[in-house]
């Protein structure tokens, strides 16, 4: 595996290294001097986070589920003020 480390400035004038760089190996893009932010390729990014999905995937409602109405009855009781004392 190859690391790669380029400034911002770098990365902002030649995306397409940063993007060749990233198939071999981690990319450290750097502000100041100090890196900043990585660059990786999707496949090194699936393997690292164990090919799950995002937080919102994992989460989500399974396919067709929107389309069920949800029925809430109407309260019985009537709502009772709260006790402070």
């Amino acid at each position: 595996m190859t690391i790669t480390t380029l400034s911002s400035r770098e990365f902002n004038q030649d995306t397409s290294r940063a993007k060749k760089a990233a198939a071999a190996g981690p990319v450290f893009i750097t502000d100041r001097g100090k890196p900043a932010h990585v660059l990786l390729s999707i496949a090194d990014y699936q393997r690292l986070t164990g090919g799950q999905g995002s937080i919102i995937d994992l989460l989500g409602l399974p396919p067709g589920i929107e389309d069920v109405a949800l029925e809430i009855p109407p309260r019985r009781d009537p709502a009772r003020p709260a006790d402070l004392g």
